[in-house]
């Protein structure tokens, strides 16, 4: 997915600096885009210039200016078009998989230490996603159906990890009966 739909998404719902959708991306398992946060600005600059942002120049007392960016109408009607194409199916394409796949060649020792780490992984991911749930970050939430629908993507990455959870137990498990 391009950076640029996340983008229009988060204008959307409200006006942002390049520092806060950072941030918002930093902190967000529901809005990937496959780049890096170095990304945000040069596809703000993409986005203006093609006519789908503004921005403005905002002035705090006691803090240097910063450009705030806001949706354009064209803007919106880009993002309902994307929105509407056919969604890609998830990538069930994973390292450690692909690790497993070839793990037979380790000792019993060597393979059980690789599937203890990467269930200690996992734990701590899921505690991780659990504390970030507890604290409710800021979402957008203009109507039930947009509550509704974030709430069901943050029970979608809870659902993802606890499944991972049971999968890889189930392979120690299976590893320990042979």
């Amino acid at each position: 997915m391009a950076i640029k739909y996340a983008i229009l998404g988060l204008l959307s719902w409200r006006p942002a600096s390049g520092y806060d959708l950072k941030k918002v991306f930093a902190e967000s398992t529901a809005l990937y885009w496959s780049g890096n946060s170095n990304q945000v600005y040069p596809a703000l600059i993409r986005l203006q210039n093609d006519g789908l942002v503004t921005s403005e120049l905002q002035h705090e007392a006691g803090y240097p200016a910063k450009k705030v960016y806001s949706i354009t109408e064209r803007g919106d009607e880009e993002l309902t078009r994307w929105v509407l194409e056919p969604p890609d199916l998830p990538q069930t394409r994973d390292t450690f998989l692909t690790r497993l796949a070839w793990a037979d060649r380790l000792d019993d020792a060597e393979l059980e230490a690789m599937v203890e780490r990467y269930i200690e992984e996992l734990q701590m991911k899921l505690l991780m996603h659990q504390e970030w749930v507890r604290r409710r970050p800021d979402t957008p939430a203009r109507t039930p159906r947009e509550i509704f629908l974030w709430d069901m993507i943050t029970r979608h990455d809870t659902a993802f990890y606890e499944g991972e959870l049971r999968w890889v137990l189930a392979v120690r498990e299976g590893l320990d009966e042979l």
